[in-house]
């Protein structure tokens, strides 16, 4: 089968095209044939710095990155109950160690994907499990995310952002996103009742407290949201390589500061597979890309690592 592969960290010119073996599902697994597969940050990434998975070089075979997959059931491993050979089926695969969607083929956890909603195309279902999922966890089961509940989401037109806008929308909560000007009336079209442009100095100076905060961004942004959220509120952090640990700031304000990796999760899955369905939660796709075009995946990684991108990027297979 065709896989992205790396043997080497570095820019977007380690990526390589190749054959390499196809994977056989083991008990509980099932084999997917891919048809589309999102970029996130943690992509190129890992693709620069070994993060959780270490340097490539002189590994035995090479890395192939991607967790994110929509695709079709190949072939089930023994004792598989939920997937049959020939089901259409989306999900993330476990994070980080899962790794390998970028590829004709995979294997994945059977219980880490779920059905695809009838409506939804599959060449572009791979761009939601692994942001919408971390939409979901961060708002319903971190920040237990209500009706009436002020809740203020940073990059709110980025991969993760512009999910975690409609699915805050969908359960009722007074969103508050912030966006680039050029992103402004998208990130309303979205479901938010107001958008603050975060290139301004002192952006959310004059913000009425917010109950939960989802900072995507780290840095100052984190620092700076602690200001706007009320005591009992929740910050949950997700861009880890660069978010500071708030401490004793956030107990004396009465602030609970929650970093967070997101992880497979059938449930969470089956959540956002729902929401989609009902049309709560549409993906924003800013670019396809061939996997079988090396070009077009480099220029892809370019696109996405230089960042401001609105909505998701995504390959297709073939």
């Amino acid at each position: 089968m065709k896989a992205i592969v790396q043997t080497r960290l570095g820019d977007a010119g380690v990526l390589e095209l190749r054959e390499v073996e196809r994977p056989v599902p083991g008990p509980s697994h099932v084999l997917i044939r891919v048809v589309s597969t999102g970029l996130n940050p943690t992509d190129w990434g890992h693709r620069r710095i070994p993060g959780f998975l270490g340097d490539p070089a002189g590994d035995p075979s090479p890395r192939v990155l991607g967790w994110e997959v929509a695709g079709v059931v190949e072939q089930v491993g023994l004792g598989v109950a939920v997937h049959r050979p020939g089901d259409r089926v989306f999900g993330m695969l476990p994070y980080p160690f899962g790794v390998g969607s970028a590829a004709e083929y995979v294997v994945v956890p059977a219980r880490s994907v779920v059905p695809v909603p009838d409506d939804l195309d599959l060449d572009v279902a791979g761009a939601v499990p692994l942001t919408a999922l971390t939409a979901w966890q961060a708002l319903v089961d971190t920040a237990g995310v209500a009706p009436g509940r002020r809740v203020l989401i940073h990059a709110a037109a980025g991969g993760v952002g512009h999910f975690a806008v409609q699915i805050a929308a969908s359960l009722g909560a007074y969103v508050i996103g912030t966006a680039s000007p050029a992103n402004h009336d998208l990130v309303r079209r979205l479901g938010a009742d107001e958008v603050l442009d975060y290139s301004v100095d002192g952006f959310l100076d004059g913000l009425e407290p917010v109950d939960v905060v989802l900072d995507a961004v780290g840095g100052a942004v984190t620092v700076q949201s602690l200001a706007v959220t009320r005591p009992g509120g929740t910050i949950v952090s997700l861009n880890l390589l660069d978010t500071p640990m708030l401490g004793d700031a956030a107990v004396s304000a009465g602030v609970r500061h929650v970093p967070m990796l997101v992880e497979a999760d059938h449930a969470g899955m089956t959540a956002v597979a729902g929401l989609v369905a009902s049309g709560a939660v549409t993906p924003v796709i800013a670019g396809r890309y061939r996997l079988g075009d090396i070009e077009a995946v480099r220029a892809a990684h370019l696109r996405g690592e230089a960042g401001h991108v609105a909505g998701k990027l995504v390959l297709q297979v073939p």
